[in-house]
């Protein structure tokens, strides 16, 4: 049985007093939970984070990493710095990042191979816009994202999948529970066609505006096996309560 995961993904949100605050207020509130919780703060918030949650139920992850493990590459963080500084998650391919950044498919791929060989644990980000959505073009999208970033990787271990429709992130929508429910059964069937990876073992999360008030119609489907949460996140109790959902 697949154990629910819920990730926080700060974003570029907060400052050293509100990091330490907002952990501090979720090790109160979450003391035995029967999900794994992993808090994506900002690359200079990873370190406190890590301090803050040793010996707690949470872990770290980063929200980027670079597809090279060492160089000249001036302002990226390889995969191998967040391994040793305490990290085990990362984020790729989230919609900002090929956005605003225009990371490709095989950028992503090359990324996540990286944090693979790192000993990293991948989620994958993949997920449509509304025009693409009202266009009728949402399955082929996200499988196009999905496969360009997975078919030539060597070992997929410890793979999850957060399915973010882009439409759905920062703006208050979100997919119906029987929405959500129909894109991540596609997402697991299209994973059951790829060599070297068990389909039903990979943890697919959704994400885009996951509140407390929706967080239960949402993880009570047979293929959501938890959220990647944006800015409920930054609400120590509204973050607690979605954890308690799980």
């Amino acid at each position: 049985m697949r154990r629910p995961l819920v990730m926080a993904n700060w974003k570029m949100h907060g400052s050293r007093a509100s990091a330490a605050e907002l952990i501090g207020g979720l090790l109160d509130k979450v003391s035995e939970p029967r999900a794994d919780i992993a808090l994506c703060p900002s690359y200079v918030h990873l370190a406190q984070a890590i301090d803050a949650c040793a010996g707690s139920a949470f872990v770290v992850g980063a929200q980027d990493c670079s597809h090279m493990h060492q160089g000249a590459y001036t302002g990226e963080v390889a995969p191998d710095m967040l391994v040793d500084l305490g990290c085990e998650w990362v984020l790729l391919g989230h919609s900002e990042r090929r956005q605003y950044h225009g990371e490709s498919d095989d950028l992503i791929a090359a990324k996540l191979a990286a944090a693979v060989e790192a000993g990293l644990k991948p989620v994958l980000c993949i997920g449509e816009t509304r025009e693409q959505r009202e266009d009728g073009e949402a399955f082929p999208v996200v499988a196009r994202q999905l496969l360009g970033a997975l078919a030539e990787q060597s070992s997929l271990a410890n793979l999850v999948i957060a399915y973010e429709p882009v439409w759905a992130i920062g703006t208050g929508l979100t997919a119906s529970p029987d929405e959500a429910q129909e894109m991540h059964a596609y997402i697991r069937a299209q994973l059951d066609e790829l060599d070297g990876v068990d389909a039903d073992d990979v943890r697919l999360l959704y994400g885009g505006s996951v509140k407390a008030a929706n967080a239960a119609d949402l993880f009570a489907q047979p293929d959501i096996d938890g959220a990647l949460v944006g800015g409920a996140s930054l609400d120590s109790a509204e973050f607690a309560a979605i954890i308690a959902a799980a």
